[in-house]
């Protein structure tokens, strides 16, 4: 990367700014699509585009940010950095390849240092059909009230009956319990919404604008949470296809890891973002990571996560343990 740390923003409205800079330094336009509330300084909130390459090309280069809000801070730095390498952008026009930058898939979630959107969904949960049944999660129902007690910081009582479940069943087994997807608690976890969101809405629009002429489609989704620290883990989203598997290796090598045979740090979810891509570009080779950079350790990043729900549902605790929450989710 060319410019390092200092690609990344300290808000929302800073990386927006810094991002449509970048973009138009490039020579490129920006695409917004904006969103229908405002962020928590005021500011517009919206998902914007750049395009590095003719509609015409024939393989297509997703990179995107902020599918999980506050993650995108991380996601946001590395597509400024990259509009500002010269020596990226040269490559990639030689290569014949378009790059498509999408800016803040969930930029209420990135404005309010939230994980989801404004409806407290989890993006990444939320590609379902709709008219069918959903899943049900019945392990999350059976610990609900343990993520997300009824004060924080939880009771004694309640960090007992947590270390009691991870003790008896595995920290896999908690982990696939909790973030796997659930669908009928809406102040809770994880929860994937009865409908979809904007961001899901306008990510399919986005698509349907910009690849469905490519015959070849490649997606690197930027997230963080998960893994070492500062560790980059490239983890398969594609279908639970072999050939598809092979090739995501052949691009992006052998380390490439996947929720399917238990190789990642990610459980398997439902309702998976990259969903879309089959349904709205069916013409195309789909290949695609989710490139999960490590913040904090599991059981931590976890707290924290219930530390920021709990606060949610409970705007009237005392304004220190909220700003003190919001600086842990951070």
């Amino acid at each position: 990367m060319s410019r390092g740390v200092g690609a990344f923003s300290q808000s929302y409205a800073e990386a927006r700014t810094r991002f449509c800079a970048a973009a138009e330094a490039a020579g490129l336009e920006v695409e917004p699509h904006l969103h229908p509330l405002l962020g928590r300084d005021g500011e517009a909130l919206a998902m914007d585009v750049a395009r590095d390459g003719p509609a015409s090309a024939r393989a297509l280069l997703v990179i995107s940010s902020a599918c999980h809000g506050v993650e995108g801070f991380c996601g946001s730095g590395v597509q400024i950095d990259l509009l500002g390498d010269s020596h990226w952008r040269a490559q990639v026009q030689r290569s014949g390849v378009a790059v498509l930058y999408v800016h803040g898939l969930n930029p209420h979630g990135f404005s309010w240092w939230r994980r989801t959107t404004q409806e407290n969904v989890d993006l990444n949960r939320n590609f379902h059909d709709f008219s069918q049944p959903l899943p049900h999660n019945t392990a999350y129902d059976e610990i609900a009230h343990l993520l997300v007690p009824a004060q924080w910081p939880p009771t004694p009582e309640v960090q007992a009956a947590v270390a009691r479940y991870i003790q008896q069943r595995g920290m896999l087994a908690w982990q696939l319990a909790v973030s796997g997807g659930q669908y009928e608690h809406p102040e809770g976890l994880f929860y994937g919404g009865r409908n979809p969101t904007w961001s899901h809405q306008t990510l399919r629009q986005v698509l349907r604008d910009h690849a469905q002429r490519c015959t070849q489609l490649g997606w690197i989704d930027l997230h963080t949470g998960l893994g070492p620290n500062g560790v980059g883990e490239r983890i398969f989203a594609c279908r639970d296809d072999a050939q598809a598997l092979a090739r995501t290796r052949a691009w992006w090598g052998d380390a490439v890891t996947s929720i399917y045979d238990g190789s990642s740090t990610s459980p398997l979810l439902s309702g998976l973002m990259w969903n879309a891509a089959y349904e709205e570009c069916p013409q195309a080779a789909y290949t695609s990571i989710a490139l999960e950079y490590g913040t904090l350790p599991p059981a931590q990043m976890l707290d924290a996560l219930r530390a920021d729900q709990w606060a949610e549902n409970h705007p009237e605790a005392a304004p220190e343990l909220l700003a003190a929450i919001k600086r842990q989710t951070r």
